[in-house]
């Protein structure tokens, strides 16, 4: 790999640990603030709504000037978000419970990674050769699995009792006036995490990759979004990743959710042991994208679609399990079936957006399709709980959804290359 892919590396690992372990905290703090329970997947709502919303304005914000500073800028903003989280009591209006503001400040933090993910995704294609793409997304795939597991332990540790009485004893006069909850401890730490990030994103190399000069007009970056999402949707090989891409995300935010649910009613486990089980899936997506990268040629990306139906019928095994050796096992495999078909299209539909488009704009169009899979998936999450449906109820339908889509995207996959029998040759192609 060239020079500056492994502070890359380095630098989202840290930003993503720390991703990982604040929505772990701002759980706990909608708990310790007595939010309702449908609360909680609103978290993630809240984070994705940037993704949506901005996503014609990030893929030019991330073409406008070198990755790494983005990435440096948009890390900042994450901090910022974690300081209005700690401040929370102090920017109450009126009567407004206080756990509405930890939502908005969450919304704050995830606005810096809705600009982050442009920059970060599209250095790869700025660095990197297309036959280097499975492998460097297996890397990224598999470092971020890591830091969504490590940041889980984390986010559970410091919540905890032994942990968070140790960081409240601590002396800090400048800021313990407002800390004074283990949520609140939490937040501290993985702010100091948020900034080694960011001084991992100052040392990324630049790369020489320009672009022409990025356009300022809102109305003229939404018509020119416009045209990246047309155009990705209506290419053959860019259509099918893409739709991979969006299912997938979209169900796995909710499956983070599910897992910690599903431990709190079948397994009877706390909050802090909840979220360490929902990273023993990320193990298993770190396993599938290394045998993906050694498996799986870039050519023969779309011959892992089988994979997602597999998923959801794993899925559907967790309602019949209670002995926690078979769920560990269980949920590995299920994130090593996803990671063994994600990582392969996440590479395919980069490759497609970058022969098309520019890397930031085609990354943009690809986390606007994920987020809004994610934001609709999260609301129907939300109503389920709010309904008080039964968790293996909810279990069983989120696995037939998985299946069901997949078996119509490999049919829709199927039909493509009906049509154009060597549709596969325009993966072949590079950008003049």
């Amino acid at each position: 790999m060239k020079r500056g892919f492994y502070t890359i590396m380095a630098a989202q690992f840290f930003s993503s640990l720390a991703d990982n372990a604040l929505l772990i905290a701002a759980i706990a703090m909608l708990v310790e603030l007595a939010g309702p329970p449908w609360l909680t997947p609103l978290l993630k709502f809240f984070f994705t709504i940037s993704y949506v919303l901005l996503a014609f304005l990030v893929g030019a914000f991330s073409d406008s000037m070198p990755k790494g500073r983005v990435m440096f800028v948009t890390n900042m903003i994450k901090v910022a978000g974690c300081g209005l989280i700690l401040f929370n009591e102090y920017l109450r209006i009126g009567q407004m419970p206080a756990y509405w503001l930890v939502l908005f400040a969450y919304a704050v933090v995830g606005l810096g990674a809705a600009a982050y993910s442009p920059a970060k995704y599209g250095i790869l294609t700025e660095l990197l050769p297309p036959e280097k793409l499975v492998v460097a997304n297996a890397w990224i795939e598999g470092l971020t699995v890591g830091s969504i597991v490590l940041g889980n332990v984390v986010g559970g540790l410091l919540i905890g009792p032994r942990v968070s009485h140790a960081l409240l004893s601590i002396n800090l006069p400048l800021i313990n006036t407002s800390i004074d909850t283990p949520p609140e401890a939490a937040v501290v730490v993985i702010a100091a995490i948020y900034v080694i990030a960011a001084i991992f994103n100052l040392a990324i190399p630049d790369t020489g990759a320009r672009y022409p000069h990025q356009e300022r007009n809102p109305v003229r970056l939404l018509v020119d979004f416009s045209r990246c999402f047309v155009m990705l949707w209506r290419d053959k090989l860019g259509q099918i990743s893409l739709a991979v891409t969006t299912l997938f995300w979209g169900a796995g935010a909710c499956l983070q959710f599910i897992v910690i649910k599903w431990a709190e009613r079948q397994l009877h486990l706390p909050l802090e042991q909840g979220a360490m089980l929902s990273g023993v899936s990320a193990l298993g997506v770190a396993l599938g994208a290394v045998f993906a990268a050694r498996l799986v040629p870039l050519k023969r990306a779309v011959h892992v679609l089988p994979m997602g139906i597999a998923m959801g019928i794993a899925v559907i095994a967790m309602v019949s399990l209670k002995w926690m050796p078979a769920v560990y096992l269980l949920l590995v495999l299920i994130g090593a079936l996803a990671g063994f078909f994600v990582v392969p299209m996440n590479a395919l539909l980069q490759h497609r957006g970058h022969v098309l488009m520019s890397a930031g704009h085609s990354i943009a169009v690809q986390n606007f399709n994920e987020n809004v899979s994610i934001l609709v998936m999260l609301a129907i999450y939300s109503e389920m709980i709010r309904m008080d449906l039964r968790i293996q109820s909810v279990v069983v339908i989120f696995g037939l959804f998985i299946s069901g889509s997949m078996y119509l995207v490999m049919r829709w996959n199927a039909a493509n290359h009906r049509a154009d029998p060597h549709l596969d040759r325009l993966i072949g192609e590079v950008k003049h």
